[in-house]
């Protein structure tokens, strides 16, 4: 178990950092939330929102923070 808060954000950190490498190296998108936004991330990082509407289709638009 970790010792305190600041130890666990850490660790999640350099988890959060080596997936993003591991992203990019293969040319995968991450997918994430963000502001209750649906949000990927493509390899060059570039950021799009995901909408999907009434019908269900899905739309991507760039995303600004």
């Amino acid at each position: 178990m970790f010792a305190n808060r600041e130890q666990l954000q850490e660790v999640l950190k350099k988890a959060n950092q080596h997936a993003r490498e591991q992203a990019k190296e293969s040319g995968a998108s991450i997918y994430y939330i963000k502001n209750n936004k649906r949000v990927r991330e493509d390899a060059e990082g570039n950021k799009f929102e995901i909408i999907f509407d009434a019908t269900g289709k899905r739309h991507e638009f760039e995303y600004h923070e």
